[in-house]
């Protein structure tokens, strides 16, 4: 696949000059660097005035989530040095959140969708469960760590995410060096762990509530996501995560077209009780559902926006395992491209500028990411990561911006 970047890119104006435009993108590593700790988060707060500034153009779809101590809108406050800033300016990031299951507006208005009562107060409990068992494999896997280091390595691992709680590796990773059989260990932990509470999920009478996020990952076998373990060049799977049952990327694009087309013809395509557990699940349905729905005329130029994509080559084999969190949605954008004979922009940063190693784009190739044979192909690379991509927001907002007051000044004069 070609690489072509910010600088080679010539469709910035079909962009500006767009009717209808929705773009929805991932947070950690597209606009917040990737960290060890997700504690210590940062957002740029240009960027997240540039993001308000699109308004109902501008949507994030994410396996994070909105609120709670981890959640992205106290990384916002924290760079508006402000509590009530945000709330009261509409500075929060609009969007699906836990992978559909949690939407917001900019003022912070949140919705559940598609969740209930006896999932939400299992959840509650989940990261009680994981401190348990996580404590107890690192006594066998990390035998050097004395109790009190257990005790906070295991605090710092688990994120205990209201709708997705996860276990995050990075600061395990840090103490394990170079030691590649202790971080695939540590993989292997955390998936037997996170299968245990599934187990426990279904003695709990929720045998169908929840799936395994993988992250990153490398494609599915039947419904399950396939764990990517670490090489000496690819430190592969970080978090696994609890995710409610149906919640998926591609499913809570639609949810926001949904929501976009409402707000602009005032009528849901799909009903105002549409959601990502009653949506269809393949990206065939998902498309057909669309072209049954919505006619040319209402359907938004697309842009996605994504980091986690994965590819990697079937040991002794001429064929690929594919994945990624953000591979479903971006392929989706794509196809709907084509079904709607519209230029839909597909965009890939790199986010392996952080402190997480992950495939890059510095050799000049995809390895690792996409594959000759990938029909996902993106449109635009920012090759230089999270720092590049809020650059090229915030100038899209400025310049559409200017374009629709330039718009409204011609009609109040032709009025």
């Amino acid at each position: 696949m070609t690489i072509i970047t910010n600088n080679q890119y010539s469709g910035m104006k079909q962009i500006i000059d767009s009717e209808h435009l929705l773009l929805v993108q991932d947070i950690d590593g597209v606009c917040i660097p990737l960290v060890k700790d997700p504690l210590e988060r940062e957002i740029d707060a240009d960027y997240v005035r540039a993001a308000s500034e699109l308004k109902d153009e501008f949507s994030v779809l994410t396996c994070g989530e909105h609120e709670g101590r981890r959640g992205v809108n106290r990384i916002i406050e924290r760079s508006l040095n402000s509590e009530i800033k945000a709330k009261k300016e509409g500075l929060y990031l609009p969007g699906l959140a836990a992978c559909g299951i949690e939407y917001q507006d900019n003022f912070g208005n949140i919705e559940l969708l598609g969740v209930n009562e006896k999932e939400i107060k299992f959840l509650k409990d989940v990261p009680n469960i994981m401190r348990i068992l996580l404590e107890e494999q690192l006594e066998i896997i990390l035998p050097e760590l004395n109790k009190s280091e257990r005790i906070n390595q295991a605090k710092i691992a688990i994120c205990d995410t209201r709708f997705s709680p996860a276990i995050n590796l990075n600061s395990l990773f840090s103490i394990v060096g170079d030691n590649l059989d202790k971080k695939i260990s540590l993989q292997l932990m955390m998936q037997n762990i996170m299968r245990k509470i599934i187990v426990i999920a279904s003695e709990n009478g929720l045998d169908n509530s929840f799936y395994l996020h993988i992250s990153p990952n490398i494609g599915k076998s039947k419904d399950d996501e396939l764990i990517k373990l670490a090489t000496k060049h690819d430190i592969g799977t970080t978090d696994i995560q609890l995710i409610i049952n149906g919640a998926l990327k591609e499913a809570g694009l639609l949810v926001l077209i949904n929501i976009f087309i409402s707000k602009k013809t005032g009528k849901s395509p799909f009903g105002d009780k549409f959601n990502v557990r009653n949506s269809p699940k393949t990206i065939k349905e998902l498309i057909a559902l669309c072209k049954e729905k919505i006619p040319f005329k209402d359907m938004p130029l697309l842009i996605g926006v994504g980091d986690t994509v994965t590819s990697s080559r079937i040991k002794d084999s001429n064929s690929w395992s594919r994945g990624g969190s953000d591979r479903g949605f971006l392929t989706l954008i794509q196809q709907l491209g084509e079904a709607y004979s519209k230029d839909n922009l597909v965009i890939f940063v790199d986010s392996s500028h952080g402190e997480v190693n992950r495939p890059s784009v510095r050799e000049g190739n995809l390895n690792g990411i996409s594959d000759p044979d990938d029909i996902l192909k993106f449109n635009l690379v920012m090759d230089k990561g999270d720092k590049e991509y809020k650059l090229w927001l915030i100038d899209l907002a400025m310049k559409r911006r200017k374009k629709l007051v330039t718009n409204s000044e011609i009609l109040s004069s032709n009025n």
